[in-house]
């Protein structure tokens, strides 16, 4: 069933919202507007997309009427250099509005993972466009099974909830609710206040066992620097900043 957008809007009026049923990308739409000047927290909001995408240039699986698929605009008051804080920020949106949806208890893998029992629900991209930061989100909601050869095991709300089905409506709702209040937040107490309470969320950030998908490393998660990049001590005593890539669990 296709999402009610008019219920979205109504709900949301500080958002623009642009809505598609068929699209190849809501990140290269929103690109677009960005170019365009459209305001802080527009959004393009899709029941499907045929060329979604994720992170390091992989495909998203984007079936109609099963996820959530959103990208969004920030204007944040952000150095090009601070830029993972803005991937940050929407991570500790995307799980609060889910735990808030659903109760279901998320974590956060740097840099843009959000994990239900150590399986991938909901993954997050951003880049720049003229100072504005573009935001893709894609959630995995209703749907009943997943490839079982993804990279990183992947699940859905549904699956974790014991096959419940759940509204999109409300979970983009309370989504977007949560990314303006996290961007509040950014805004009045700084960039630490983001840093501190990604740390508090993510069983990832410090003390975790962990391994560099870039070039293979084993060590250990040392928090993040002042510009959102992870720190990892490896085994050999130095100390990495994780410029660009991922971790993975160790084992």
């Amino acid at each position: 069933m296709p999402l009610d957008i008019e219920r979205i809007r109504e709900l949301r009026p500080e958002n623009k919202i642009h809505y598609f049923q068929t699209i190849d990308s809501t990140m290269t739409e929103a690109a677009r507007l960005a170019g365009l000047n459209a305001p802080h927290g527009s959004v393009v909001l899709a029941d499907e997309q045929t060329a979604g995408i994720g992170r390091l240039g992989r495909s998203w699986q984007s079936p109609a009427g099963l996820g959530i698929y959103c990208s969004i605009l920030l204007r944040l008051p952000l150095a090009p250099s601070g830029l993972p804080i803005a991937s940050l920020v929407l991570g500790l949106a995307t799980a609060e509005a889910i735990q808030n949806s659903t109760q279901l208890a998320c974590d956060l893998r740097w840099p843009n993972d959000v994990l239900i029992n150590e399986k991938k629900v909901a993954g997050i991209l951003t880049h720049l466009v003229d100072a504005c930061v573009v935001a893709g989100i894609g959630i995995n909601v209703n749907h009943t099974s997943l490839a079982s050869d993804l990279r990183t095991p992947a699940t859905s709300l549904r699956i974790e909830s014991n096959a419940r089905a759940q509204s999109r409506e409300h979970i983009v709702v309370n989504l977007l609710e949560s990314v303006g209040s996290f961007c509040s937040m950014l805004k009045t107490e700084g960039p630490a206040a983001i840093l501190r309470a990604f740390s508090s969320a993510s069983t990832y950030a410090i003390n975790r066992r962990v391994i560099i998908e870039e070039n293979g490393l084993r060590g250990v998660t040392a928090g993040l620097d002042d510009n959102g990049f992870l720190l990892v001590r490896s085994d050999s005593g130095q100390v990495e900043r994780l410029a660009a890539g991922g971790i993975r669990p160790e084992g």
